[in-house]
Formats: C-alpha cells, structure tokens, sequence
C-alpha cells in the first residue's frame, strides 16, 4: 500500500504541474470568471485531456495484486485494474465547470477507461457520469456567493467522489482491490482536488488584487491628466498625458494620435513614431476608421512598416466624443507576455475616462461660445463634491471587495460620459436621462447602502425628448437635502405620465422632510448662492423650462410633512426619425 501511495504521488505531481502551467495562460484564466456555454465547451476539452493523462500515467494492478508501473500505460488485460488521479480530474472539472461539464469529463474519462481495458469493467462509465455530475451540483450549492466552494468543502466533495467510485469498485471488483487501493486513491485524490482549486483561487485573487492596484492607479491617473484633457487633444497636451500613463503602467510605450496623425508617442519606437508626422502602424488606421478596439500579439498584426521596431503587441482603443471617433491610445508592449486580461480592462477603462475628460474640454470649449453661458456652464458641470465623494467610497471599497470598487468606477465613468454628452444638448431622450440617474443613484447606493429606493412609474415611450439633467437634478436635490438625518426608508419616486394627447407630467416625489416656507417662496424663481444649496441648479432649469416650452412648463413645487414633489408640464416630442 505505501508503494503504491508513493506512486501516485508522483502521478499527483505530474496533473500539479500541468495545473500550474495551465492556470498561468491567458486563454484559460479567461475562461474562469463566467460560465457560458462557450467556457464550458473549452473546459471540457481542456479536462477531457487531463483526465485521458491520468488513465495513461495510472499505477496497473494486477489480479494477483502485483503493481506494475510503466512510464505510459498502452493496454490493460481485463483482469487487471488501474489506481490513476482520474477522479481529482473529474472533481476538479465539475468544480470549475459545472455539473454538466462534470458529466461530459467523467463520460470521456470513463469512456477511455473502457476501452483502454478491453471493454471490461463498464461500471467506470456510470460511475464517472455521475460522480461529475453529483460533484458539479453539490460544488454549485456550496459556493454560495463565491467563485469557487472554500477549501473545506472542495476536501469534503473530493472525498465523496472518491467513495462514491470506492462503492462501485467494491460492487464490481471486490473487496481485495478496495482494500489496496483505498487509503492512497482517497488520500491523494483528495488532496489533490484541493491543491488543483486552490491554485486556481489564488490566481485569481492575485488578479484581482492587481486590478485592486491598478483602479487607485487609474484615480490617480485620471485626476493628473484631467487637466490637459480639458485643453483638447493637441501635441502639449498628448506629450503629457502619455508621459503620465507611462509612468503609471507597464507599457513599453504609450501613444495618443488624432484621425490623422501621431500627437505624441513616449517609450519603444519613438524614434519613427514622431509626434505631428502621419499615423504609419495598420493597426491604429484600422482603430480609427471603424471605431473599434483591437488587439494585436504580433508585429504582423500592429503592421509598422518600420522592419526593426521593437513593439510586438499592442492594445488600440478609439477616443470617441458623441459617437465620434476623433484619436486612437494606443498601449504597446515589447513581449506578448505582458499583454494580459487586466492590462486589456485597464486600457478599456481609461479610454472610456479620456473620452469624458475630453468631452469636458469640448464642452466646456462650446460654452464659451455661447450666449447661453450660464446654462451651458450648468449643464457640463459636475459637482465636486459628489465627485471627490465618489472617489473616496471607491477607494474604501478597493480595501474589502475589489468587484464593487471596478462597478462603482465604471458607474462613474458612465456618470461623466453622460454628463458631459447629455451637456451639449438642450434635449435628450428619457433613456439617456435615465441611464445618467441611474449611474448617480447607483454611486450614491454604494456610499449609502439601504438609504435611498428609487423606483419609476413611466407610460411614455423611452424616446420621449426631456430637458438635460432634468430628472437628475430633481433626484440629486432630493438626495443632498429632503431626507436630512434619516438613514432608510428615503423613497423617490419618479413619474412620467400623459397628461393628454400632446404633453405629459414629469414628476419627482420624496418623503422627506418638506421645505420651510421661507425657502419655499425661492425655489426656482431665484439663483440662490450657497455650496451647501442647489437652488441655482432649480432655478437655471426652471429657467430653462419657460426658455424652451414656454409659461405651462415652469416649475411646480409642492411640500408638506409627508414630503416634497417637483413637477413640470412638457410637450410630447420624440427624437428624430421615431414616432
């Protein structure tokens, strides 16, 4: 029995190794997160390999009881049995898979077993099938929340599938061979099971944790190219913001360009990517024409007509203002190796900021064009103290749950974009409005779980024309001042009804505290100038009510103990091209 414990240890050791260089592809880590029918396809042929190299490493036992250990197993006499890792590979399967990939790994496991003993023995068949499936269900229940169960009960399934085959050995075979085979076969198996999960599940914490790190590197980023962002997309301002990016990644080179030419390249390949000279690499021309991301792993696949550039792989993302491309950044890196998931959500995540931050300079750049200044100025601008609020709840989120600080940094994302887009327009459309509250709620909803209930009552079509930020300034006005103390309960309701055939009602209900009769007589029929205060946020939109629709669409205020509503009367208007 030691000899044959010893055995399988090092037939253990071999699956370990391969686990180990498995887990440090790209390709298969990608196939971790979510379970598609896709993934699962991949998972299945990558552990129906690994289950077919446990039957051909496995220890042979003959009937006498003589182990006999070959390199590779090329036959089996049907007398004759196996003590393999097949069944760490089938646990490990469902684990990571799913029940049903469990059942497709323990058919082909069995399966080959079968046959690669003479088609004796077709109980592995059965046993396999359902061991893979049991495990992927049980595993499903187990985990909970999480990704994959804890190591506790990864120990407890693995052993289960072990006895569960140990039964079927015994109903078939005998006692004698369960007797041999028991102690190492669980043992190990078991053990096995475990340390294969839990190199998975320390891979994808690490990545996790480096996505930890590179969401407070991409705050940080963010804040020092703001700046130069918001004086346009120039030379001065590309040098500086690639310089930045650099020094905050692990690129080897890091370049911005506008539809036609090279605004600044820092790092490999500077000395043919020149700032002001034509975009030459096919790659970013590709980027720029179609407005997609690409990917490249190859010099071929980036096409610089330069023969000895040193850039190898590379990641394009278009910059896009209101559907527009106007540039490409591009992320470039000198081996394939560096180029992995996290860099890709990463880049993903900063031309998303960068198209804001540019949007801002646009707007902002519009605005002083216009006669409109003070509404303009109102409508791309964004609060900083719900901004640098934002930041801080993202921040203290990074230190318990990695996830929610990713979400609540797109969410912000997707705040600014629409803010600032929403911004160079009088009216949107309620789909766009909405998508814009709910970015804010949602942010707010994290700093402040349970507060605030947001619900809509909506019997007009998504394409209706409303002013911009109209809804949001309601809700936000609700938020920083109708609740006051209170920590739940804090409901608003937001409501858009048909009033008749060509208008509806726009309305926003809390129930909060009221507004006193002094502020009352104030609200929206004058700017009032105070940072605590949004009545000059109320007032430029009530202004902006009777500019655009006339008198019927000012500003209704009515309070009381059971709280406030905001309504207006607007015309029934619907985006261009719809009915």
């Amino acid at each position: 029995m030691f000899n044959l414990l010893v055995l399988l240890a090092e037939r253990l050791g071999i699956i370990m190794l391969l686990a180990f260089l498995l887990v440090n592809t790209r390709f298969f880590r990608g196939l971790l997160e979510k379970r598609t029918f896709k993934t699962q396809i991949w998972l299945t042929l990558i552990f129906s390999l690994f289950v077919v190299i446990a039957n051909l490493t496995g220890v042979e036992i003959t009937n006498s009881k003589e182990v006999i250990t070959p390199l590779i197993l090329t036959g089996l006499p049907q007398s004759d049995s196996i003590a393999n890792t097949r069944m760490l590979v089938i646990t490990s399967a469902s684990l990571t898979g799913g029940p049903y990939v469990g059942m497709l790994v323990g058919l082909v496991g069995g399966l080959h077993r079968v046959f690669f003993g003479g088609f004796s023995d077709y109980f592995y068949i059965i046993s396999s099938v359902l061991i893979g499936y049991l495990i992927g269900v049980w595993g499903d229940k187990a985990k909970g929340d999480g990704l994959y169960p804890k190591t506790f009960w990864v120990a407890l399934l693995a052993f289960s599938a072990e006895m569960i085959q140990m039964s079927f050995i015994f109903a078939f075979r005998g006692f004698d061979l369960v007797k041999l085979i028991f102690v190492p076969m669980v043992l190990l198996n078991t053990i096995g099971a475990s340390l294969f999960m839990e190199i998975l599940k320390t891979y994808l914490s690490n990545e996790r944790q480096l996505r930890a790190v590179q969401t407070k590197d991409v705050l940080e980023l963010t804040n020092k190219t703001l700046p130069y962002f918001r004086n346009g997309l120039n030379f001065d301002s590309a040098l500086h913001v690639c310089q930045i990016i650099k020094e905050y990644t692990n690129f080897d080179a890091v370049g911005l360009t506008d539809t036609e030419n090279v605004l600044a390249h820092v790092g490999a390949g500077e000395d043919h990517h020149i700032a002001g000279e034509p975009v030459m690499t096919d790659l970013s021309k590709s980027v720029i024409a179609k407005g997609e991301e690409k990917l490249a792993y190859n010099k071929e696949d980036i096409g610089c007509p330069v023969p000895d550039c040193p850039l190898t792989a590379a990641i394009v993302i278009p910059l896009r203002v209101n559907e527009e491309t106007i540039g490409a950044l591009k992320l470039y890196s000198t081996a394939r190796s560096k180029m992995t998931v996290v860099e890709e959500n990463l880049v993903n995540g900063l031309a998303l900021i960068f198209s804001g931050q540019l949007a801002i300079g646009i707007a902002e750049e519009q605005t002083s064009l216009l006669n409109e200044a003070e509404i303009k100025a109102l409508q791309v601008q964004i609060n900083p103290h719900f901004f640098f609020n934002a930041i801080n709840t993202i921040g203290a989120l990074m230190r318990v749950d990695v996830n929610k600080a990713h979400e609540a940094l797109m969410q912000l994302s997707v705040f600014f974009r629409s803010s600032l887009q929403n911004g160079q327009e009088k009216e949107v459309t309620l789909e766009q409005e909405r998508r814009h509250v709910d970015a804010y709620m949602s942010i707010e909803k994290m700093r402040f779980p349970d507060k605030f209930q947001v619900d809509y009552q909506v019997d007009v079509a998504d394409n209706v024309m409303l002013p911009s930020f109209c809804l949001q300034i309601f809700v936000e006005n609700a938020v920083r001042h109708a609740f006051g103390g209170k920590k739940k309960n804090n409901q608003i309701l937001i409501s858009l009804q048909p009033v008749d055939a060509a208008h509806f009602e726009v309305s926003v209900k809390d129930n909060g505290n009221g507004i006193s009769p002094e502020v009352l007589e104030t609200v929206g029929q004058q700017p009032v100038k105070e940072t605590k205060g949004s009545g000059t946020a109320l007032y430029n939109l009530n202004q902006r009510l009777q500019g655009l629709y006339g008198s019927k669409s000012q500003l209704q205020v009515i309070t009381g103990k059971q709280g406030t509503e905001f309504k207006t009367i607007l015309p029934l208007k619907y985006k261009e091209g719809a009915n």
